[in-house]
């Protein structure tokens, strides 16, 4: 189950960086739990466009992967320049680098459980820093 569930989540990281939000049903229940928070399909789908939208060159970079029973855990890496205001944060066009730190229960290989942790003080210390010329 491990190996089948590791390229299911290899596949899943693969449609988010090809844009292909239409293919979540393969990957995602119809009702999940995000961070505790009962949500639709629709409004992960929608939090991942808008992400996008927020940031036009966000890439999904897996640095870490876990796979044990029905769970994933993943750090990933994002290196990337948000155009708006995203996570309470405004980048003003600065390029940052972050981790998520995200954990997925899966149940019949699909998402049901999410819980995120992103490391938004990272975000901010860079932001804090000037510029290289």
């Amino acid at each position: 189950m491990s190996e089948q569930l590791e390229d299911i989540y290899r596949d899943y990281i693969a449609a988010l960086n090809g844009r292909r939000f239409d293919d979540l049903d393969r990957f995602v229940h119809d009702r999940l739990t995000y961070n505790g928070a009962e949500w639709t399909r629709d409004q992960y789908q929608a939090l991942l466009a808008d992400d996008l939208q927020k940031i036009p060159d966000l890439h999904y970079e897996i640095r870490l992967l876990v796979v044990r029973s029905d769970h994933v855990a993943c750090r990933l890496w994002f290196d990337c320049t948000p155009q708006q205001e995203f996570l309470g944060i405004d980048a003003g066009g600065r390029r940052v680098s972050f981790a998520e730190h995200v954990f997925y229960h899966f149940r019949a290989n699909r998402i049901e459980n999410v819980w995120s942790l992103i490391d938004t003080d990272g975000i901010r210390q860079q932001l804090s820093t000037p510029e290289k010329q």
